[in-house]
């Protein structure tokens, strides 16, 4: 079972039918949507501050979110993919976005919806990634733009199959 952990009087707040791995973390000021899946050794800290979770979103396994105290909080919107092993601090990702493998998002940084950001980049604070565009490197830069429909299409295939996945532990 899941450790859901209250802090400085918040409870996580989990929303319907969320598959929780057994070793996931959920620490404080968290609240997810429905059908979101929260995978193995990922740690979810809302100690320091807030973070908001839509519908449809899955972080897969070994990803870290937390925030700075007082400063920065996480938003993530709905049908978003979090790849394995990625750190978001303190940012925002928009509806349908899809962040790669192994990538950081900085504290202040905006990803917009449908983007994609690439496995292993590294998004710097304070980056604005545009609605519909793909960016990777370190930092990660522009490469290109991408059709909206097909961004949405891609990565909303993407939550669907993991909200499949997490029905298989349900079991």
């Amino acid at each position: 079972m899941a450790l859901i952990k209250s802090v400085r009087g918040f409870t996580p707040e989990i929303g319907e039918n969320c598959f929780l791995a057994d070793n996931a973390t959920i620490i404080g000021d968290v609240k997810m949507g429905r059908d979101c899946s929260i995978w193995f050794s990922t740690v979810l800290r809302g100690d320091v501050n807030s973070i908001r979770i839509g519908n449809g979103v899955n972080i897969q396994d070994g990803s870290v979110l937390h925030t700075l105290y007082e400063k920065s909080t996480i938003e993530i919107g709905d049908h978003v993919s979090v790849g394995h092993n990625v750190t978001i601090h303190g940012a925002a990702i928009r509806d349908y976005a899809l962040i790669g493998m192994g990538s950081t998002i900085l504290d202040h940084a905006v990803v917009g919806e449908g983007a994609i950001v690439a496995a292993g980049s590294l998004v710097l604070s304070n980056t604005v990634i545009e609605p519909g565009s793909i960016w990777g490197g370190v930092p990660a830069k522009f490469i290109k733009k991408v059709d909206p429909e097909q961004a949405k299409e891609l990565n909303q295939k993407i939550a669907h199959n993991y909200l499949m996945y997490s029905s298989w532990y349900k079991e």
